[in-house]
């Protein structure tokens, strides 16, 4: 059994992807990601040349998901409560232009979630994707690292092969006995 941390392998699985550039909204949630992400790339204090913070999800989709206009490709990492910040962006800009994006979205309101508020939201996310015709893989502890690395990698390649934005959402909490 491998004692690569769920973190450690979904920031293995984004840079297997390629992306050119990472972008993330901060959160104490994806914390560990963004740790594994900037460290990798030489960087600290949560920002390297590769990866850095953005303000709010809309804006993550459109920095990031315009670089297939430059001949790029990048990727986004957040909270799925964002998506109802994103939303608009993503249908109208990157779905409807046809501009390959990865979002990994820690996925909240399950399992050992500690916030009641956050499951007003996050609980329809699957069902908000689905019905906007966004392509969504989902990740859980019954799967082991190894599967969260390869499936987001997969995932990245499925949004550069259908020119479309593809999103994983992960399931952090009770995964290893910590929030990531």
């Amino acid at each position: 059994m491998s004692s690569e941390t769920y973190a450690a392998a979904l920031a293995r699985g984004i840079r297997a992807a390629r992306p050119d550039l990472v972008g993330y909204v901060p959160s104490v949630s994806v914390a560990p990601v963004i740790t594994e992400l900037v460290e990798a790339d030489g960087g600290a204090g949560g920002r390297s040349a590769r990866v850095f913070p953005l303000s709010v999800e809309e804006e993550a989709m459109g920095v990031l998901g315009a670089l297939p206009l430059a001949g790029k490709f990048g990727a986004i990492v957040m909270q799925d409560n964002g998506f109802g910040n994103a939303l608009t962006a993503l249908t109208t800009f990157n779905l409807a232009y046809h501009l390959p994006l990865l979002i990994v979205a820690n996925t909240r309101g399950g399992l050992g979630e500690y916030n009641s508020m956050i499951h007003t939201v996050s609980q329809h996310v699957p069902r908000l994707l689905d019905a906007v015709g966004l392509r969504f893989f989902e990740l859980d502890r019954r799967s082991g690292p190894a599967d969260w690395a390869a499936v987001t990698e997969e995932a990245g390649e499925h949004a550069r092969m259908t020119f479309r934005p593809v999103v994983v959402l992960t399931r952090f909490w009770a995964t290893d006995g910590k929030a990531a």
